[in-house]
């Protein structure tokens, strides 16, 4: 593994085993490796990760894999063949992480479950992600993001009142198990440089659900109150939402009583300050609907860019709702590396989301290394961990 160099990464020397697919487990992966571990994809013979088949493609290359497996390696094992298990137990020995997203029950009927891993490997780290976790009643149950969401709650509050559930817009049930399994991993690595002992991460992506519900089971449980969609408005703060304006939706979060005046002062209401349904965020929760008339009512006599710019200027919370290319035009967001462009040789040049984990004083890259072929890195592979090429 060597020595790290100064800005080599907070993972540098770190070797992390990705047995992981799809989503959960090469996001997972990718932002450890954006961390400077060096990652190596174990992929299936022939297909590879199941994303490869995934579209839209550039020259044939899956972007949806390109998006989430910058910065790895790969190489094709059959974890059922004699040759290629040698193979994956000589990474083994060297690894330091071992992580994948199999139906509980799997790795064990591979012969590699974390009781027997510990006891032959007992330096190394065990990553898990499942839909539901090594325990409970339907632990070995399939499970796919939508399935998460619509168990875990969040799908019934997301939308607008009186329309069916609506799906997160991206694929929060992986991705929220692939950042919680990052945390895990990167604590387990902690624990075993202070005590040497190597710990087993499970990570179920019903429970992650559960976990980012903000206040609703607190509140529920105390309230009785159930939780729905509410559209932009936020569950207990007022204004807090998206407001049509002239020519478009304007976001004002005015999120306490100062920040209330300082809107006012800037849309030109004073008169808002003074009326007693907006007296405390309290009232003006319980007075939304008048509060969002009385705020469009203004609104609409101007175009986004004119509130944007008044309210900025007043320091009140405020944003547009950017799509996909108004959003990678952000300043903001070039001036934090967070699109970065890929020089990939198959797909050509790609754009992909950059590392929102910035390490001040640290040189941060500006390009990252291309998705792996299928089974591209072998020989270099083979060289590290073996000693010659099999």
């Amino acid at each position: 593994m060597g020595e790290a160099s100064k800005d080599a990464g907070l993972l540098a020397g770190v070797t992390i085993i990705d047995l992981s697919r799809v989503l959960a487990g090469p996001f997972c992966t990718m932002t450890l490796a954006h961390l400077g571990a060096r990652v190596i994809k174990v992929e299936i013979p022939g297909t590879g990760d199941d994303s490869r088949a995934f579209g839209p493609f550039a020259n044939g290359k899956s972007l949806y894999f390109s998006a989430i497996n910058c910065s790895k390696e790969s190489i094709a094992l059959n974890l059922k063949s004699p040759d290629d298990r040698v193979i994956f137990e000589k990474l083994l020995e060297k690894a330091d992480v071992l992580v994948e997203n199999y139906r509980p029950g799997t790795m064990e009927k591979l012969g590699y479950g974390w009781d027997t891993l510990h006891q032959r490997y007992p330096h190394l780290i065990y990553g898990a992600a499942s839909g539901f976790g090594d325990t409970g009643p339907i632990s070995k149950r399939a499970a796919y993001d939508m399935v998460v969401q619509g168990m875990g709650g969040i799908m019934s509050m997301t939308g607008y009142p009186g329309q069916p559930p609506a799906r997160v817009g991206i694929s929060i049930g992986d991705i929220t198990a692939g950042i919680y399994l990052s945390n895990g991993l990167c604590a387990a690595l902690y624990k075993r440089a202070v005590s040497g002992v190597a710990s087993k991460i499970d990570i179920a992506m019903l429970d992650c659900q559960v976990a980012i519900l903000e206040d609703a089971v607190t509140a529920y449980d105390k309230t009785g109150e159930i939780p729905g969609p509410k559209g932009t408005r936020h569950p207990s703060i007022a204004p807090f939402q998206a407001f049509n304006a002239k020519d478009g939706m304007v976001i004002i979060a005015a999120g306490n009583d100062h920040l209330f005046s300082l809107m006012a002062g800037a849309l030109k209401r004073p008169d808002l300050t003074t009326d007693p349904r907006f007296a405390s965020n309290e009232l003006r929760h319980e007075n939304v609907d008048a509060l969002q008339s009385e705020l469009e009512k203004t609104l609409a006599t101007g175009p986004v860019q004119t509130w944007l710019d008044a309210l900025n200027a007043a320091g009140v919370p405020c944003a547009p709702i950017n799509d996909v290319p108004h959003m990678m035009k952000e300043p903001q967001v070039a001036a934090r590396n967070m699109i970065v462009s890929v020089n990939d040789p198959v797909a050509g040049p790609i754009k992909v989301a950059g590392n929102p984990i910035k390490v001040v004083g640290a040189a941060e890259p500006t390009t990252f290394s291309p998705p792996p072929e299928l089974d591209a890195d072998r020989a270099k592979i083979l060289a590290d961990f073996i000693g010659g090429g099999q």
